[in-house]
């Protein structure tokens, strides 16, 4: 008998908040504890009042499991907290807010696009990249604000490789448009209203001429590049051309400029909190010194080089399990069903608190402590059954995961071969914002002392 069968329907308890705001501050403050917090107290089912609407939350390996099942694919659609996001770009739909054959159309046509093999062959491409944004962002002698420089390496890195072109100069405008959707239409966090902010929709009409920069370079290019010189750009725009019903006209914009939304929000905030986390620890900045070094001794690098680096890989997955940027998935109840023993009816809203079991001593000894030895056999915490979410669970998991794993590898290995780099000042604590995801302060900055190579 599965979790959501388990019986009797037991009454699900509502999160202690305050007047009016309910929970607000527990999780703007840090919403993975939070999280945390009312697992321990109430279990894996409660309710918590955002403002005022109220939103069932289902936490713990419990909840992660139950996202891959059968029956957590048939109880659980995407839709709505993704039709704000779709309304305002004009379109029908977009990957994250679609479910079943919808979402496995979509998938389909990305799918080579957000993969490690749209990278095959070209990691020194990406090492050339990353030494670019190195020299141009991170000055000797001056503070270096990382998570700003990590939105700019990423934006060069994802539209060199995955799109054909760098567009630093919309990094900005790609940021202020992600803060305002996420905040108001997809999180809920803010009011509608400031969507009128003059800033706002400057920054969102220079996303659309992005978006039709990238339309008008494909049509340029069309029948001058070799199958496997094709990107996801080409991926996209072709299925438009073959199959306008899966991917038509109105939702080019928002499936082009993806790819930027998505690093920028996810794999900038998480080298910027690995750089921090190694930094801290001495004892991990010289083990990875020692391995980035030998790496590099001989110049280019292949694929199988990437085994040599255990150090950055455990680094980069002990980075997203103490700093995770998917601390809860947001789902609709499709219908009525029980969850441990908690009857959720069709149309709630929910949080999947799939982080929670990052920071549980059942499954991971010493939560808080920075242990990049977790994932080595035998230890092997991660693989313990819905232990370990950092890219999702279920359909929706991170299309883009094999991809990032390799540009974070690469990329905090050249950053820490390259550079000589220190906390400003030595005993910094990390400072964090949460909305409209988790992440690092635009304030953290870090000391550059020189070159290493």
């Amino acid at each position: 008998m599965g979790i959501a069968e388990t019986a009797p329907v037991i009454e699900t308890p509502l999160v202690r908040g305050y007047p009016l705001i309910g929970s607000v501050l527990g999780m703007a403050k840090d919403p993975a504890r939070f999280f945390l917090d009312c697992y321990r107290e109430y279990g894996p089912v409660f309710r918590v009042k955002i403002l005022s609407k109220t939103y069932t939350v289902i936490a713990g390996v419990e909840a992660a499991n139950f996202l891959g099942t059968r029956e957590g694919k048939e109880c659980l659609r995407s839709k709505e907290f993704w039709q704000g996001l779709v309304g305002e770009y004009g379109a029908t739909r977009t990957l994250t807010g679609e479910d079943g054959e919808a979402h496995k159309e979509l998938r389909d046509i990305m799918r080579r696009g957000y993969s490690k093999e749209s990278i095959k062959g070209r990691y020194n491409e990406l090492i050339s990249i990353t030494d670019r944004s190195i020299e141009r962002d991170w000055k000797v002698g001056q503070p270096a604000p990382v998570l700003q420089a990590m939105q700019y390496m990423v934006t060069d890195q994802l539209g060199s490789i995955l799109t054909g072109t760098a567009p630093l100069e919309y990094v900005q405008d790609i940021r202020t448009t992600i803060l305002y959707i996420l905040n108001v239409l997809v999180t809920r966090q803010r009011p509608k209203f400031l969507l009128m902010n003059p800033k706002y929709k400057k920054a969102k009409a220079r996303v659309f001429e992005l978006g039709e920069k990238m339309i008008a370079d494909y049509y340029a290019k069309k029948g001058t590049k070799k199958e496997e010189e094709k990107n996801l750009i080409d991926d996209i725009m072709d299925a438009h051309l073959s199959n306008p019903r899966v991917m038509p006209a109105s939702d080019l914009v928002l499936s082009l400029t993806g790819p930027y939304v998505a690093g920028l929000d996810t794999v900038a905030n998480t080298i910027s909190c690995f750089v921090y986390a190694v930094l801290k620890h001495p004892e991990v900045l010289a083990r990875i010194h020692k391995e980035v070094d030998a790496l590099f001794a001989n110049g280019r690098i292949e694929e199988e080089d990437l085994k040599k680096i255990p150090s950055v890989h455990g680094a980069i997955m002990e980075t997203m399990r103490l700093y995770p940027i998917a601390v809860a998935q947001m789902r609709t109840a499709t219908k009525d069903f029980t969850f441990a023993g908690h009857k959720i009816k069709g149309g709630e809203m929910l949080y999947i608190g799939t982080s929670v079991p990052h920071f549980m001593e059942e499954f991971y000894p010493n939560p808080e402590k920075f242990d990049i030895d977790r994932y080595e056999k035998p230890r092997s915490e991660h693989m313990q059954s819905g232990a370990y979410s950092p890219y999702g669970r279920g359909p929706h998991t991170c299309l883009g995961k094999s991809l990032a794993e390799v540009q974070m590898a690469i990329s905090m290995a050249r950053l820490f071969y390259r550079l000589d780099l220190e906390l400003d000042p030595p005993d910094y604590v990390l400072q964090t914002k949460t909305a409209p995801t988790p992440g690092p302060s635009m304030e953290f900055k870090v000391k550059v002392k020189g070159f290493r190579h």
